[in-house]
């Protein structure tokens, strides 16, 4: 009989060290079944914000390709309006240059009492050529 009421014995503290496993082992998959719900959270959570991050990235592209799009057409009319002031420069040069423009210079500066000397060096024309333009304004 005491063999039986040993194993008896024997069985039931078994028993009880299986279930404390049990339990031990219930408690830690509780903890591990936490764990993956709150690194599924964080995965998602994650994952949304990536996509916010790609749709700010295309809509970055799209602006810088909207921006260039606009310089490519900037740099365009600048360009037309280059020319077109060089144009302009060119024809106000040959205007500048004109006996009748450099004539009216000479007429007007001798008019407010500018010296034959000073209406020479500013058209570029010989103090001779502005004596005799300012003597048949005169006459």
């Amino acid at each position: 009989m005491q063999i039986s009421a040993f194993l008896l014995l024997a069985l039931t503290v078994t028993e009880l060290v299986l279930l404390f496993v049990v339990i031990a082992f219930y408690l830690r998959l509780r903890k591990s079944e936490e764990l993956i719900a709150r690194m599924q959270t964080k995965q998602e959570e994650f994952l949304v914000k990536l996509r916010a991050n790609a749709q700010l990235e295309q809509e970055l592209v799209d602006s810088f390709e909207r921006r260039q799009d606009e310089l490519g057409r900037l740099d365009t009319q600048l360009t037309e309006r280059v020319l077109i002031l060089n144009k302009l420069l060119k024809q106000a040069d040959e205007y500048a240059r004109s006996p009748q423009f450099l004539r009216q210079i000479i007429i007007t500066g001798h008019r407010q009492g500018k010296s034959v000397k000073e209406l020479s060096k500013a058209t570029g024309i010989g103090q001779d050529e502005v004596e005799l333009i300012i003597d048949q304004s005169v006459s």
